[in-house]
């Protein structure tokens, strides 16, 4: 379900923004979007589409839109990015201080890292998490 329309002003093209809880896909498939790996294997893909949903049909969802919007190639357990559109740590990525859960491993943390997406903010993660989510690590 949509929740607003937002016009970017940068491109002039319309984008729309849901909420994180709205469409797991949409927010998964801009997570895959982004990814900063020349390849990766399946179960590495899928440990990042973990941080939004465990559920295997929602997953399947995710990488079959992501390839279908040619965000993605899929050769057998071999995922590889097309596009390079890399999130920018400056811009994209926010830190908050305050008791958090990182979405990744679990770990308690005292600073979460959110990515910022078109289809809502993704995280809390830890300082080393938010780098292996979006592939600096």
């Amino acid at each position: 379900m949509v929740s607003q329309i937002h016009t970017n002003i940068l491109s002039h093209d319309v984008a729309v923004f849901v909420e994180r809880e709205d469409d797991p896909v949409e927010l998964g498939v801009q997570l895959l979007a982004r990814l900063e790996h020349a390849e990766l294997p399946l179960p590495e893909v899928i440990d990042r589409i973990e941080t939004i949903t465990a559920h295997p049909e929602t997953t399947r969802a995710i990488l079959e839109e992501a390839e279908l919007r040619g965000h993605i190639d899929r050769d057998g357990d071999t995922v590889r990015p097309v596009g390079g559109r890399f999130l920018s740590f400056e811009s994209e990525v926010v830190s908050r201080d305050g008791e958090f859960e990182c979405r990744r491993c679990g770990a308690s943390i005292s600073t979460g890292y959110f990515m910022k997406l078109e289809a809502g903010e993704h995280g809390p993660f830890g300082s080393s998490c938010i780098r292996k989510v979006t592939g600096r690590e």
